[in-house]
């Protein structure tokens, strides 16, 4: 095992977890739309109920992505956990938000009421996926920060990140194609939260609602992403020499893919196959279509992660000192940090099994409305 292999599986790792993460935000998809639809209570709480029973899922999926950027690649996490905070901090607001909602939303004694909690839950479903999909936009546009290593030799209290402007991460929201991937982000994810709650709630007037939301959600997300892809492919990228040095190339993105046919081929097949799940959601009776987008949603957004890394590329440019632009050469961890984590890693299809069958046992049985006239527990 090689530094380098160390550095581009671990680069793999992350973005698989990104990508899982995308998928599992068909949870904020579903809040958002348990908010905005036009339902009586009962048809309500069992969309609220379909996306409760797996809302740790996508938390700590959330979690476990920033925790393995910790780990393998500290100097991202550092410059942008510790820089662009708020972003970040929004992003975690709005989790606490949705675990606040679930809880107390129908506890006895509160004094509120469940609509503004619900609506805590719409604010989840709107502002998680898109200021996450803002956030990674930032790895093509860049975001204004600058790196000293040698400052670590100063004593005291070094700072080796610094931001450039006050703003602290809020300036991606000034970056127009950083922003249309927020919104594909908050579109997909409510794609994928009508097609879930289609296949969850056996209810047959909710499931025709969610065939018209996915339906037009769909057709925004493919409008928005097609135009954000189309603008990367043919946009300068951020290229690094043999010596380290970062230079802007034409179209960089598309070299990336046409010089790595394998994920070319993966962001494909991913299209495809969310097509094929939004095409089984609003034009088939099938309720299975979220099986397809999810697969082809983990399929499209690991491609895209994997070109903003490999062939030689920055994957968190800076845009105040283009040299300060972070590579996986740049900013991984030592060699027996990476080995150590390779062998730790060995483990994830184990957690995935469980996982699965975890999923497999809280899905057996469908969500119906005699369920919630029930005193069991739910939300």
């Amino acid at each position: 095992m090689t530094y380098q292999f160390l550095q581009h599986y671990w680069w793999f790792l992350v973005s698989l977890l990104g990508a899982l993460l995308v998928f599992l935000m068909f949870v904020q998809g579903g809040n958002f739309w348990a908010a905005v639809s036009c339902v009586d209570d009962k048809r309500r709480r069992m969309m609220i109920n379909s996306t409760g029973r797996k809302w740790e899922l996508t938390f700590t999926t959330l979690v476990t992505f920033g925790g393995a950027f910790f780990a393998s690649f500290p100097l991202f996490y550092s410059t942008s956990f510790g820089g662009a905070y708020w972003v970040w901090i929004i992003i975690l607001f709005t989790f606490v938000f949705q675990a606040v909602s679930y809880e107390f939303q129908n506890k006895k004694g509160n004094l509120l009421g469940a609509k503004p909690f619900q609506w805590f839950l719409a604010v989840n479903g709107i502002f998680g996926p898109f200021l996450v999909g803002t956030a990674v936009g930032t790895f093509f546009t860049g975001s204004a920060f600058t790196v000293d290593k040698s400052a670590i030799y100063a004593g005291g209290t070094p700072v080796i990140s610094s931001w450039a402007n006050g703003w602290h991460g809020l300036e991606a929201l000034a970056q127009p194609w950083a922003v249309l991937l927020g919104v594909s982000v908050f579109l997909l994810a409510a794609m994928l939260g009508a097609l879930y709650i289609m296949n969850n709630v056996d209810d047959e007037e909710l499931r025709a609602k969610m065939h018209v939301r996915t339906l037009w959600s769909g057709v925004a997300f493919v409008a928005a992403f097609v135009t954000w892809l189309i603008h990367l492919l043919l946009c300068k990228g951020y290229a690094v020499g043999s010596d380290g040095t970062v230079s802007l190339e034409s179209m960089k993105y598309l070299h990336n893919l046409l010089e790595m046919p394998v994920v070319l081929v993966v962001l494909l097949a991913g299209v495809v196959l969310v097509l094929l799940g939004w095409f089984k959601g609003a034009f088939t009776s099938s309720v299975k279509g979220i099986w397809a987008a999810g697969a082809g949603t983990v399929l499209a957004v690991l491609a895209v992660l994997l070109i903003a890394g490999y062939n030689g590329t920055a994957y968190y440019p800076s845009s105040a000192d283009l040299q300060s632009s972070l590579t996986l050469a740049n900013s991984c961890s030592s060699p027996f940090t990476l080995k150590a984590m390779f062998w730790a890693s060995l483990a994830i299809p184990f957690v995935v099994a469980y996982i699965a069958f975890a999923w497999h046992a809280m899905d057996r049985k469908k969500i119906t409305g005699e369920e919630m006239d029930a005193e069991d527990i739910k939300y």
